[in-house]
């Protein structure tokens, strides 16, 4: 008996020094294929985001040159064409309706003038967002102010940090184009409140409208749905999520959380 027990003793000894050299090799073989397989994860997220970065970067510029053109055509070549007649229908002979004219052709002569200085500003749009988020929002409510077909309010809460994350700015701000354009479009909106609140390293960033609204459970309509996953998928980029509320007849909400800087 005592014979039997030191060779069952041995055996599981052996067995336990084979198995361990094995189950070591096994381990270390499933954490090198993983931490292979993060590395690749995040080499494909890092890929992703500098294509998606890329990608918002030449929307903003489409942006731009889409509102400094129609700003060309609409105002200030309007502006040109009213000094241009102006100043061709003075008549030299009758010197005081001649004054005024001179008068009306300077005073459209500076507002071109301010225009295009406006206009210049709007061409440093990677700038504006260097100089933070907050700055970004302002000019573009200002450009959508000019219409005269919305009353926008804008608030920030909190204390936004004072280092900013000019990556994030540039998509975050783009996904703002994004969401006004879709209020342009097919908002029918006359009110539109804009809101960014900083809380416990987390950015909160809403918007609303008073529009025509549409059912959020419910997109059907490929543009509408389309519109709104491209939302989701930027904000998720970088590390955000999106919260959308809508009724018809009840406006649009959209909130988005992004931790930041």
């Amino acid at each position: 008996m005592a014979n039997n027990e030191i060779i069952k003793l041995i055996l599981i000894t052996s067995i336990i020094f084979i198995l361990a050299p094995i189950s070591i090799i096994i381990y270390i073989f499933v954490y090198n294929r993983r931490k292979k397989k993060h590395i690749e994860e995040k080499a494909l997220m890092k890929l992703t985001f500098d294509a998606e970065l890329t990608k918002t970067q030449l929307e903003v510029q489409e942006q731009t040159m889409q509102t400094i053109g129609a700003d060309l055509h609409d105002n200030i070549g309007q502006l040109l064409s009213l000094t241009s007649l102006t100043l061709n229908s003075i008549e030299l002979d009758n010197q005081s309706k001649a004054k005024q004219k001179i008068d009306a052709a300077i005073d459209l002569t500076l507002r071109s003038i301010k225009e295009m200085r406006l206009l210049g500003k709007l061409l440093q749009g990677d700038q504006l967002i260097v100089l933070g988020l907050s700055e970004a929002i302002r000019h573009e409510i200002s450009w959508m102010e000019r219409s005269g077909r919305y009353e926008i309010s804008y608030s920030e809460e909190g204390e936004i940090p004072a280092v900013n994350n000019p990556d994030k700015d540039l998509i975050l701000f783009r996904i703002l184009q994004e969401i006004l354009n879709n209020i342009i479009k097919h908002a029918s909106a006359t009110q539109i409140s804009i809101k960014l609140e900083y809380l416990n390293e987390q950015l909160k960033f809403e918007i609303n409208d008073n529009g025509v609204g549409f059912n959020a459970d419910d997109l059907s309509s490929a543009q509408t749905g389309m519109g709104l996953q491209n939302i989701r998928k930027r904000a998720g980029i970088i590390g955000g999520e999106v919260e959308i509320k809508s009724n018809p007849g009840e406006g649009t909400c959209i909130t988005i959380f992004i931790p930041y800087p």
